[in-house]
């Protein structure tokens, strides 16, 4: 069993926020725009279609009409239809199309803190937190096994925002099992409690990565062992576990 994570969702360059989490680390997730031609047949929908649902802590009122780029696809959150992933870009594509079915992708964003009220295990201002994990359902797809796929394989997908597209882009594309896939309840840090720009041990101790320089843009390869122990952080909400070992 594998784990790699990678970053996802709204930031300051896209649409320009981070979404937030409070002092419970209860958070909303807010994709980034779309940024490419959708096809006619594809409803996608805006920011202000997700504060409609959602009743969104950030304010989304600049970009209520622009189109959102629902990606990662988690069940259960307005507008999903299963759990999907994919990305055009090398530098997680590479990485993700080295999983296979049972390893585990997860997803983290960067949040805004609590100015008031903020808990200890929190950075000021902001971080960067798990928000959520696929475990494989199959082994990773790219563009040319796609294309040869069956109904079915193609039917699970059809919702993805890459497949949503005028133009096909994905260099994978990636499905979560039901069961072992969720958008998490409560964030969990991967920053230091003293600046969302400094790793914790869960990047520094658990995974690849050295924590130096923009780590939060990077994917984070984990073993067997730092697999487990993400997800059991998450399970039990034991965050001292992400400073001390």
């Amino acid at each position: 069993m594998r784990g790699l994570a990678i970053n996802v969702g709204a930031n300051t360059n896209e649409p320009g926020f981070r979404a937030p989490v409070d002092a419970y680390g209860q958070f909303d997730f807010v994709p980034i725009p779309e940024s490419e031609s959708t096809r006619e047949d594809a409803h996608v929908p805006t920011y202000g279609d997700l504060d409609d649902a959602l009743d969104l802590d950030v304010d989304v009122s600049a970009v209520a009409d622009v189109p959102v780029h629902l990606d990662p696809e988690f069940d259960g959150y307005p507008y999903c239809e299963g759990y999907t992933y994919g990305d055009p870009y090398g530098a997680k594509a590479g990485p993700i199309s080295e999983l296979a079915a049972g390893d585990f992708l997860f997803f983290y964003a960067t949040l805004d803190t609590p100015e008031e009220g903020r808990p200890d295990w929190q950075p000021p201002r902001w971080g960067a937190f798990l928000v959520g994990h696929f475990r494989l359902a199959r082994d990773p797809l790219g563009p040319d096994e796609f294309e040869a796929a069956g109904d079915p394989t193609r039917d699970a997908f059809a919702n993805n925002a890459h497949v949503k597209r005028e133009t096909f882009d994905a260099r994978v594309l990636v499905q979560g099992d039901a069961w072992g896939s969720t958008l998490y309840d409560a964030a969990v840090p991967l920053s230091s409690r003293e600046a969302g720009s400094e790793a914790n041990r869960l990047v520094t101790e658990l995974s690849a990565d050295s924590g130096k320089g923009p780590w939060w843009r990077r994917p984070l390869r984990y073993d067997h062992d730092g697999t487990q122990e993400l997800l059991d952080i998450h399970d039990t909400r034991a965050w001292d576990r992400c400073f001390d070992g």
